[in-house]
C-alpha cells in the first residue's frame, strides 16, 4: 500500500474516531432511553472501525 492511501485511510480512522465521541457526547447529554442506546452502539461501531483503520493504516 503506497504512502497516499495509508494517509487517506488513517484520516478516515481519525474521522470515525471524532464521530463516535461526538455520538457518544450527544447522546449523553441529550437523550435518554432507547435512543440512547441505539446512539451508543452506533458510536461503539464506529469506534471499533476507526481502531481497525487505524491499525491497517500502520502496517
Amino acid at each position: 500500500m503506497d504512502a497516499m492511501t495509508k494517509m487517506w485511510i488513517s484520516f478516515g480512522a481519525i474521522g470515525l474516531l471524532l464521530l463516535a465521541s461526538g455520538i457518544v457526547s450527544f447522546a449523553r447529554a441529550r437523550t435518554k432511553g432507547f435512543l440512547r442506546v441505539i446512539l451508543t452502539i452506533v458510536a461503539v461501531i464506529a469506534l471499533i472501525y476507526g481502531v481497525i483503520l487505524g491499525y491497517i493504516s500502520i502496517m
